[in-house]
């Protein structure tokens, strides 16, 4: 596949109520002993959705290792909006979002359904803006690349909340503190994107994007990458909200915000005495690291 390709995909990018309307879903699910994890995902390639790798392949292995979710409501950084939006129709279909890629993957369709009663419950949740129920989306490559692998039955509900690209990053870090109570019902919270994202600067063997997922980073990559594991592993949510801040290479990592932001709506989510781990933690192509999260 060829760089220029491979960048095409880049080109492409009300409810207000009370917790008394948090019911029709939820009430009808027992509040678990335990809160459900959080996960932060970094996706990567398209093609990860269909390959067989180590970074799919450990995707399959989050999914037996954290409870079977009642449903699953997604950030991903290919949803991008202004104002903030949630999935609300019973069959969302799956987005082909990219270019340039095998014909095999524009026909993966990840039939999962949706679940309008909980999009509005969890559109109730949220106090500090009005909140669109969106009956045209769908599920971007950023949700159903990830899910297909955890859930290959896609008997699970998948639900995205949209990223309001016009709102400043600690917007999205307070927005998130307020589906808190989705983690007590089952619900698992994904954010889907990368802490260094820069596909301007990719660069692998040859051009040769089958070698996309080969290990490797640039200084400054693998620099930010052991910056924001460790503010992650310190709980030190300010700095990476104020991520600009850091230094230098943060704006080669996130020229900018799309793939950041999922991060920052997992980490709102966590609680005082949860643990966080990390997995998938390799830089790649260059530019790009695909290290995730949990909560737990």
């Amino acid at each position: 596949m060829k760089r220029k390709h491979f960048l095409t995909y880049l080109a492409g990018f009300t409810v207000m109520s009370t917790l008394s309307g948090f019911k029709r879903f939820t009430d009808d699910l027992p509040e678990q002993p335990d809160y459900m994890p959080v996960l932060f995902v970094g996706h990567g390639s398209p093609m990860n959705a269909i390959e067989d790798n180590e970074f799919s392949e450990r995707w399959q292995q989050m999914a037996k290792e954290i409870p079977v979710p009642k449903a699953v409501l997604i950030i991903s950084a290919h949803w991008l909006t202004r104002g903030t939006h949630i999935t609300a129709m019973t069959q969302p279909k799956t987005i082909h979002d990219f270019g340039g890629f095998p014909r095999e993957l524009f026909e993966v369709e990840y039939p999962a359904p949706g679940n309008p009663d909980l999009a509005k419950e969890a559109a109730a949740l949220i106090t500090s803006t009005e909140v669109g129920l969106d009956h045209d989306w769908g599920l971007d490559h950023g949700a159903w690349s990830v899910v297909r692998r955890m859930y290959p039955n896609a008997n699970i509900p998948m639900l995205q909340l949209s990223i309001d690209y016009h709102q400043p990053p600690q917007y999205h870090y307070d927005l998130a503190k307020q589906l808190m109570a989705l983690r007590k019902k089952g619900v698992l919270i994904l954010g889907s994107g990368n802490m260094v994202h820069n596909l301007r600067m990719i660069q692998v063997p040859g051009n040769d994007f089958s070698k996309m997922n080969d290990e490797y980073g640039f200084d400054w990559a693998v620099e930010m990458n052991t910056i924001f594991k460790d503010k992650i592993m310190n709980r030190d949510h300010k700095a990476l909200i104020e991520y600009e801040k850091l230094n230098k290479a943060a704006k080669l990592a996130i020229p900018t915000p799309d793939h950041y932001y999922p991060l920052l709506y997992s980490l709102a989510l966590q609680r005082k005495g949860e643990e966080t781990t990390f997995f998938n933690d390799k830089a790649v192509a260059g530019s790009l690291t695909m290290t995730s999260v949990k909560i737990s």
